[in-house]
């Protein structure tokens, strides 16, 4: 079955369905094949990691370390897979080789944040992302933007793409964390309600969009892991 016709078939399956079912059709269902989370672990992530931990703990996550994250990143990252008991977590990090030849002095971010991006994300996500069929992320529609219309499903290149927490609202959000005990990333409480890498990331007053901190200053909205992958030459233009 095309994968644009499977991705619409799931999205009028799961219509009225809640997250938990989405995420769970979406890690066992042979037509779709092979299926990886993809997580920041940011401000939000715990809710998607902690419904996959439930599902099953073996669950593929990737996380990428662009070597420019928030160390309290990174701690946290260790803190919640414990927590939740995840058994393949994948740290993903950009290529030596890459970083030498394209960003030795690690200050590429200040003369093209696309190439930074492209180079610490794009790449090695599109590389660790070959053995798998599909891919599940923590997008949701209030984040506005090419996000605003996001469904539950969509074709990404030859993969499919799963966006299981579309339609939760950012109450729905704090209300299961809360719910779940969960911990909550030590940055959001000190003004960052969207965390990316360090250099790239500023606190977000009370009335901002809450990821009004990422690229603050540029057009800039999203680091290009969420391009079509059959579009090369956008992803690497926008990465």
């Amino acid at each position: 079955m095309p994968l644009k016709e499977l991705a619409e078939r799931r999205n009028i399956l799961h219509h009225k369905s809640d997250a938990q079912t989405v995420l769970r059709h979406a890690l066992t269902d042979v037509q779709i094949g092979k299926v990886a989370l993809v997580s920041s672990f940011g401000a939000e992530s715990v809710v998607l990691l902690h419904m996959a931990a439930q599902i099953d703990t073996a669950t593929p996550v990737i996380f990428l370390d662009t070597e420019m994250l928030f160390p309290e990143t990174l701690r946290y990252q260790r803190q919640v897979a414990d927590m939740l008991g995840l058994t393949d977590v994948r740290v993903i990090t950009p290529h030596r080789d890459a970083l030498l030849t394209e960003d030795v002095d690690g200050l590429l971010h200040q003369s093209d944040t696309n190439a930074c991006c492209n180079l610490r994300k794009t790449r090695p996500l599109a590389e660790a992302l070959q053995e798998f069929d599909g891919w599940v992320t923590g997008r949701k529609q209030f984040q506005g933007g090419t996000r605003a219309t996001l469904p539950l499903f969509e074709k990404d290149g030859r993969m499919i793409k799963v966006n299981p927490l579309a339609k939760w609202t950012a109450q729905d959000l704090q209300a299961y964390i809360t719910a779940h005990n969960l911990p909550r990333h030590p940055l959001v409480a000190k003004g960052y309600p969207s965390v990316g890498c360090m250099p790239c990331t500023t606190r977000v007053s009370d009335h901002e969009d809450q990821r009004a901190g990422r690229w603050r200053g540029s057009e800039k909205t999203e680091c290009g892991i969420h391009f079509d992958m059959d579009t090369q030459t956008q992803k690497g233009r926008a990465a």
